[in-house]
């Protein structure tokens, strides 16, 4: 019998008849029974079944046309097993001329299906994994043809989105089919931003809809596919280009131009014209060969090859917005979202309402990076470096976010759904307790008193002083202005800025640090050169003194934000005495620039330096009588001292911050900042906690700056506290030789009944 009929009457005349099928009143075996005939006669096949995957990982037997009836849901194959096991474990079509003949065949005699040999399956993808098989048969030996494989994947593709999304089979009818991922699963990752949340998941790359995979007009698809790859293209042209800021050169530009090369890859290209040419919407054409790389990619050991995957994962994404023209923070929320990313720029994260956003999940990532930051200070939890998250679950599904514990649970039972509240509750509790302590001043037991400041860098983190308590901001990173803009942001909206935070304050002090990029921040509109070792490289500090252009226009931005009011202003990454006489005559330039115009300047100017070099440490006699005040940056500090990159989740764990050598750095620069009585305070994440901020108090630091979630926590230990003997113990435990000492500390604090 002859096949091939469906490719020269199109596939769309048939993906009508399956839709109208499955859309039809009749019970769910019909309607399966007679999609399966109208693939089978349309396709001019014998026989035509489809499988689908049990929560067991075997594949059932839900409908066939030409084998056996009594096959159905009697006829399972586990995982592997069979050519029907294969292409499901392969995720990818099989075609054979001689079935019975392949190694993978196994024989099933109730099925009935001796007489067939050609043999032609496709799997059915969801979120790159197979829920199941679409198979068509014929007698004669023969190999189906490349349309036909193409036609059958289509169709596979069809009908995934509508039984996954309740077309075809009713809820109660898909217990135990696993169309996706149902049943409770507890992940673990690491902890980026504190909290517990539950809600239900948002992807930030949406699936297509069903209803929108179906192409009302093949021509105005591939000219809509046609314009939204030509318009992919020239964004990212634009960006190469710099975008009328100045082309981009070394790593950045490399990066960009492999990704341009990937958007040029013919393979790709051609796979999107030939979905789109079988009905597809372009939509729906860039999601089908989504699905087909990641299957295919995610079986890879090797993890260029899965790198690969990415860049073409985020090929189709932004394809799907050109096609869509929108962006995330026009979607739809609902008031309990749990946003769901393989990994997010701070400005995607700042696109999606913050009012309705619960918590974040992440594939990806470090808690050092830029989202994790954000989330921090907007205080939403956030998990991280989940391997696999995306393919477990599925929009809408009910998970909980344990900033605590770093774990996510995925539609979690209802006894942990309880507990999770029940925690809440407490900490809910616990908040309360924090808002009360708001005004009373940061005094130890023993009457030392301790300034308690905040971390902020947006808009947003202004609502924190007041909420919080904190005495002012003791770091302003000023970079994420830098990070969110499209183009390089210009003198007034800088101004702009630094006078609504000036304003928020009032009298409250507020420190700027100065742009701190390079390293993992890099700004696409900006040229950078490749480095070897970026968080070694050309960054903060040093960047502004090569481009003195752009520190200029920042410090001019600043002054005259705080005209008439007091500015202070920090300098990061200051390796030497050198690079901050450097960047101190540049403020004393700008402020001659300002007079020579008969600008006003702020009523009192302080110039401070960040010490997170460990070079400082030798040299603080030097540097400390040129500085106004000295601010800790612990997180780099660290990071350079024990030669482990912070944002690097293999090594990132490797030391303590409450380990002898990190402890006695840190008081070395306390005494030496009291012998000069020059100001000192710790702005890094160790301020936002109370065993570290404990340390920090018997070390004689009196001035922390924590982020908005840890200044209530470090003022309840403040309160509780008694310095004079703390610090009597302190000594002994300074002279350790254990890589840790935070049980002892944790001890101590016990014995004196400080609250950690």
């Amino acid at each position: 019998m002859p096949v091939g009929g469906l490719t020269t009457r199109g596939p769309r005349n048939l993906l009508r008849q399956i839709r109208e099928a499955m859309a039809g009143a009749a019970p769910a075996q019909e309607r399966l029974d007679m999609v399966v005939r109208t693939i089978a006669q349309s396709m001019v096949a014998e026989v035509c079944s489809i499988y689908l995957r049990r929560a067991s990982g075997e594949l059932e037997l839900f409908a066939t046309q030409g084998l056996n009836p009594a096959a159905v849901h009697t006829t399972r194959l586990r995982p592997g097993e069979g050519l029907v096991g294969e292409v499901a474990r392969s995720a990818a079509p099989i075609s054979l001329s001689d079935a019975p003949s392949h190694p993978h065949f196994a024989y099933r005699p109730e099925t009935g299906e001796d007489p067939y040999h050609a043999f032609l399956g496709a799997p059915l993808l969801r979120g790159g994994r197979a829920i199941g098989v679409l198979v068509v048969q014929n007698r004669s030996e023969r190999r189906y043809d490349d349309e036909e494989v193409e036609d059958i994947q289509t169709i596979a593709m069809v009908l995934a989105e509508t039984v996954a999304s309740g077309e075809l089979l009713a809820q109660d009818e898909l217990r135990d089919i696993e169309v996706a991922p149902h049943r409770p699963e507890r992940l673990k990752g690491q902890r980026f931003a504190e909290g517990l949340a539950y809600g239900h998941v948002i992807l930030h790359e949406a699936p297509v809809p069903p209803e929108n995979l179906l192409a009302e007009n093949q021509q105005v698809e591939e000219i809509r596919l046609r314009e939204g790859l030509i318009a992919l293209k020239a964004n990212i042209d634009s960006i190469l280009d710099g975008g009328g800021q100045g082309k981009l050169a070394g790593q950045s530009f490399e990066v960009l131009e492999t990704y341009r090369m990937f958007a040029d890859d013919r393979g790709w290209n051609r796979s999107l014209e030939e979905a789109v040419r079988t009905g597809l919407t372009a939509e729906a054409a860039v999601d089908r060969v989504r699905n087909e790389h990641r299957a295919r990619f995610a079986q890879a050991r090797d993890p260029y090859i899965k790198e690969r995957l990415h860049d073409f994962e985020d090929l189709a994404n932004r394809l799907l917005r050109v096609l869509a023209g929108d962006k995330p923070g026009e979607r739809a929320l609902p008031d309990d979202a749990i946003l769901v990313a393989r990994n997010l720029g701070p400005a995607d994260l700042l696109e999606y309402p913050r009012h309705k956003l619960r918590g974040l999940l992440l594939e990806e990532g470090s808690a050092a990076s830029h989202a994790a930051i954000v989330a921090r200070a907007l205080q939403i939890p956030c998990v991280g470096r989940i391997m696999g998250l995306r393919d477990r679950l599925s929009e809408g599904d009910l998970v909980i976010v344990d900033g605590e514990s770093g774990e996510t649970y995925l539609r979690p039972r209802p006894d942990m759904l309880a507990a999770v509240q029940s925690r809440m509750l407490v900490r809910s509790e616990r908040q309360a307790e924090f808002t009360k302590l708001r005004d009373v001043p940061a005094v130890t037991r023993d009457g030392t008193r301790i300034t308690l400041l905040t971390n902020a860098g947006l808009a947003v983190d202004l609502e924190n002083l007041d909420a919080t308590g904190a005495e002012g901001i003791g770091l302003f990173r000023t970079e994420f202005q830098f990070m969110v803009s499209e183009e390089l942001p210009r003198l007034n909206s800088q101004t702009a800025l630094y006078s609504l935070v000036l304003d928020a304050a009032g009298d409250r002090p507020v420190t700027f640090r100065t742009l701190d990029i390079g390293g993992d921040k890099v700004l696409p509109y900006l040229e950078t050169e490749r480095e070897e070792n970026p968080a070694l490289g050309r960054r903060a500090i040093r960047l502004g003194l090569d481009r003195p252009g752009l520190l200029r226009l920042q410090l001019r931005a600043l002054l005259a934000a705080a005209a008439g009011r007091e500015l202070r202003v920090m300098f990061p990454m200051i390796a030497t005495v050198d690079e901050f006489r450097a960047a101190r005559e540049l403020v004393d330039v700008e402020c001659a620039w300002a007079r020579r115009r008969g600008r006003a300047l702020p009523a009192l100017l302080r110039v401070g330096a960040m010490i997170e070099c460990p070079s400082l440490l030798w040299h603080l006699d030097a540097l400390l009588p040129l500085t106004d005040f000295v601010s800790v940056g612990s997180n780099d500090l660290f990071q350079y001292m024990f030669a482990a990159d912070r944002t690097n989740p293999l090594v990132s764990e490797r030391y303590d911050p409450l380990s002898p050598p990190a402890l006695r750095a840190l008081a070395e620069i306390q005494k030496k900042c009291a012998d000069t009585g020059t100001p000192v305070s710790v702005c890094g994440e160790l301020a936002g906690k109370p065993l570290e901020a404990f340390a920090l108090l018997t070390l004689g630091y009196t001035r922390l700056s924590a982020p908005a979630g840890g200044v209530g926590p470090v003022k309840r230990m403040i309160l509780s506290a008694d310095l004079t003997a703390a610090r009597r113990s302190m000594a002994n435990l300074l002279g350790s030789s254990a890589g840790s000492i935070r049980g002892e500390l944790e001890s101590l604090a016990r014995k004196l009944n400080v609250t950690i």
